[in-house]
């Protein structure tokens, strides 16, 4: 834990503000975008995603508010390693998808429920594929085309990655098809820049999928049907870096599985 000075708030939409954590990496870009949701003249707030155990960085999110709930998009510890001690600091319970993401008596999540806390209407989306528990946040209020908070589900910059088993391509085009949904809201992402029309980026990743799935057809037609996550991983990922091999080989993992899945139906 740190103690230097705590980041100051920036504005991201007319409804949030977010702290940037101090965790960069090859999967987090720029490190975790911890979100502070306030209603005008609201005292209280809603932090979504307080993202690594830094202590500095959790006191700035803790001295926000009076923090009334805190919230968090998936499991990955980028997200979640300190709601624990942001419950500590703050009283406000976690809640998540996962019950084990769920501090002090803050219930699960459910797809569809309507929040209200700090002045606001924070609706929860279901958003499967990144991984099984992934939800996102919309805010219907928030400007004239409402904002949503997609945890990794949609990232300011690059692609998601599908942490397969748990998360698996054909939950994530269906959660892409139900974002696309809500039209031109800003896209609020957990790494990353604040990206317009929520609409037009979704339609941007289906076009990305559906051409690597195209890519990895035409490599198991080089390589046979039954080819290895590695040697596929090695055609089409063939210019990605050691740092993030990981993930490219679970991605390819998650394709062949929607694939031969695809293939088991015919």
């Amino acid at each position: 834990m740190t103690s230097a000075p705590g980041p100051l708030l920036q504005r991201s939409s007319a409804l949030t503000r977010f702290v940037l954590a101090p965790n960069p990496g090859p999967m987090s870009l720029d490190g975790t975008n911890s979100y502070v949701l306030q209603a005008a003249g609201n005292p209280s707030a809603v932090v979504v995603d307080p993202g690594p155990l830094d202590e500095t960085h959790l006191q700035s999110l803790a001295g926000a508010g009076p923090v009334e709930l805190i919230l968090v998009t998936h499991r990955h510890a980028d997200h979640t390693a300190g709601s624990a001690r942001l419950h500590r600091l703050t009283g406000a319970p976690v809640r998540g998808a996962d019950p084990v993401h769920c501090h002090g008596g803050g219930a699960p999540l459910q797809d569809g429920e309507v929040i209200r806390a700090a002045g606001l209407e924070v609706r929860v989306l279901a958003t499967p594929g990144h991984t099984s528990d992934s939800v996102c946040f919309h805010l219907p209020d928030d400007g004239g085309d409402g904002s949503v908070l997609t945890g990794d589900t949609i990232l300011g910059r690059g692609t998601t990655m599908l942490d397969f088993p748990d998360g698996t391509l054909g939950d994530y085009l269906a959660s892409l098809d139900k974002l696309e949904a809500l039209g031109a809201a800003t896209v609020l992402p957990a790494h990353g820049p604040v990206l317009p029309s929520l609409e037009a980026i979704v339609r941007a990743y289906r076009d990305h999928r559906l051409e690597r799935l195209d890519q990895i057809r035409a490599a198991l037609d080089r390589l046979g049907r039954d080819a290895a996550v590695g040697d596929v991983t090695d055609a089409v990922y063939a210019d990605v870096g050691h740092s993030v091999r990981r993930a490219a080989e679970m991605s390819v993992a998650a394709q062949l599985n929607y694939l031969r899945g695809a293939a088991g139906h015919d």
